[in-house]
């Protein structure tokens, strides 16, 4: 809701506060009055154009104030945390343009400086101006579908269509990325058959090559290895070295033989250094054995079976030589066998998988489609209901030969969305035989004006949305007596469920309403200025006499005026 704006310095106007309330405010005055220059204050304020023509004579800049009450669940509060604008949901909502004659123009949201854009998106959110030479919502195709949805309380449906339409794009996503992928693997099975094939038939192990590089160059040493074990155990003596010591042994015993039988007994040194000898030359002759045994034993550990280096050199050469070919390391073999066999078993089970992928992405698309026909039908229905609601409208604000229908055109599926397949336009006749046309075909200002109150008539009510202060300027022009009053009629049956301003000149219309301001000029100081008052009682029946008398009010335009506001 609109609850104040305050002007400066703009065109005649050198300070202005208005105050607005709910309901129904009225501004009359004379023509010329500058009833325009408070509308225009207002869209300045709310993101309109501007030039420096707009600055008041003599001033450096004008300024335009527009504060708005607006509930804590309106969109505009995320409009605002986009824009980055600080403000609590639920406060007054302070839009501010200030113009400079110099032609430079600057916008500002609670004392905030933001873009104009900004501003204007917070406006077109906030008002909605029907009139002479606006350009309404109301003209805008793509604004229709979400009012007839709005207005027919499809919010659920529409809610249920989205999912299943996300449920379907998802479930379609998958199959298509199944089917791509099936696509590669039956490109590549024969490969990957082929080689799991050749991985199959060499089997490559873990730990293998490294294990056969140490056996290919212990093979490769093996004759020099023997070489030098024959050497060392020619070095040894081999048989004669046992043979000596034995000897060696067989002498030391007889010398002690012969002490003995000289009469030297087991303490004396002689027959003691005799048996440390032969207990020495027995240790020698068991090392030396074990020594000659060791070598033996060696030398058999290279006696390998022929072919061995050869059959050992085969292998890794066979190994390295896959690998290179599968470009990996030859350690890796193992586990690219193992991808392959896996992704040639997925390639098996991707057949199954792309079966239920089918099934799923047509389940979701039938159940989209049985959700989009259900809405198709309810908006057909809707736009009925709602075509006979406006032509009700029509008669008596003077348009009694024009037509109005819902158009709800039916798409074709290649063409449905996440809103389903229709699209919903508003269409009028305006005469009998004329072709139907968009909203923006009618030529007359009055008449679109009043088009948008038969459509806002209708709708008042039934909407489920934040309802914006609706702007009617003049929308009564050219009729009057019944009609006018029928007007009025419309305008407060809107009022009683949105604000509603109204720029007019006609009395039926101005008695209708809560609040009236009175526009005038005046001259001061050698200039022309324009004033803006609120009428009490007794002067607003002075300016409804004013309205029915013309210039000069007599007694019986007062008795009409007071008629009226009964």
């Amino acid at each position: 809701m609109l609850t104040g704006l305050s002007i400066r310095d703009l065109v005649l106007v050198e300070a202005l506060d208005l105050e607005f309330g709910p309901g129904l405010t009225v501004l009359t005055g004379e023509t010329g009055a500058g009833k325009s220059i408070i509308l225009g204050a207002l869209g300045l304020a709310t993101g309109g154009r501007a030039d420096g023509g707009l600055v008041r004579a003599g001033a450096a800049n004008a300024s335009a104030t527009a504060i708005f009450a607006a509930p804590s669940d309106h969109p505009l509060w995320a409009t605002l945390n986009e824009a980055g604008i600080e403000a609590d949901p639920g406060e007054d909502l302070i839009l501010r343009r200030q113009q400079g004659a110099d032609g430079r123009s600057r916008a500002f949201v609670n004392d905030q400086a933001v873009s104009v854009a900004v501003l204007r998106s917070l406006g077109e959110q906030l008002i909605e101006v029907h009139g002479q030479h606006e350009t309404v919502g109301l003209l805008d195709p793509r604004t229709h579908q979400d009012l007839l949805d709005d207005w027919a309380g499809l919010a659920d449906r529409v809610a249920i269509v989205r999912e299943a339409w996300e449920t379907r794009a998802v479930a379609a996503a998958e199959l298509e990325r199944l089917k791509v992928a099936a696509a590669r693997a039956a490109e590549d099975a024969e490969l990957l058959a082929e080689r799991l094939a050749e991985l199959d038939q060499l089997d490559p192990r873990q730990g293998e090559e490294t294990a056969l590089a140490e056996e290919r160059a212990l093979l490769g040493a093996a004759e020099k290895a023997l070489a030098d074990l024959d050497a060392a155990r020619e070095a040894l003596g081999a048989d004669t070295l046992s043979q000596k010591l034995a000897s060696a042994f067989r002498g030391v015993e007889r010398a002690r033989q012969r002490a003995a039988q000289a009469g030297a007994t087991d303490g004396n040194p002689v027959i003691q250094r005799l048996a440390q000898a032969e207990e020495a030359i027995d240790r020698t002759l068991s090392e030396a054995q074990e020594a000659i045994e060791a070598l033996d034993a060696a030398a058999q550990a290279f006696d390998f079976e022929p072919g061995r280096l050869e059959k050992a050199e085969e292998r890794l050469f066979a190994l390295r030589g896959l690998a290179r070919k599968l470009g990996v390391a030859v350690e890796n073999l193992p586990a690219e066998r193992a991808r392959i066999s896996g992704e040639l078993n997925l390639i098996e089970d991707g057949a199954e998988a792309l079966r239920q992928a089918d099934a799923r992405a047509a389940a979701a698309e039938e159940a989209y489609r049985n959700q989009a026909e259900a809405l198709s039908a309810a908006r057909t229905e809707a736009g009925e209901r709602l075509s006979a609601a406006v032509q009700g409208e029509l008669g008596p604000l003077k348009l009694e030969k024009a037509r109005f229908r819902v158009e709800v055109e039916t798409l074709d599926w290649d063409k449905a969305g996440p809103r389903g397949r229709d699209r919903a336009t508003f269409q009028v006749q305006t005469n009998p035989g004329a072709p139907w046309g968009g909203l923006n075909q009618i030529a007359s200002g009055g008449e679109l004006a009043r088009f948008a109150l038969a459509l806002k008539a209708s709708l008042a009510g039934r909407t489920h949305g934040v309802q914006p202060v609706m702007i009617f300027d003049e929308v009564d022009q050219g009729v009057g007596g019944a009609v006018a009053d029928a007007v009025g009629q419309r305008l407060a049956q809107l009022a009683e469920a949105a604000q509603v301003l109204i720029v007019t000149h006609s009395p039926q219309v101005a008695a209708r309403a809560g609040a009236h301001f009175k526009v005038s000029k005046a001259e001061a100081d050698g200039a022309v200025r324009t004033r803006v008052e609120q009428l009490d009682a007794r002067r607003r029946e002075e300016e409804l006499a004013r309205m029915l008398a013309g210039r000069e009010v007599t007694e019986a335009a007062r008795a009409a005026a007071r008629a009226l506001l009964d």
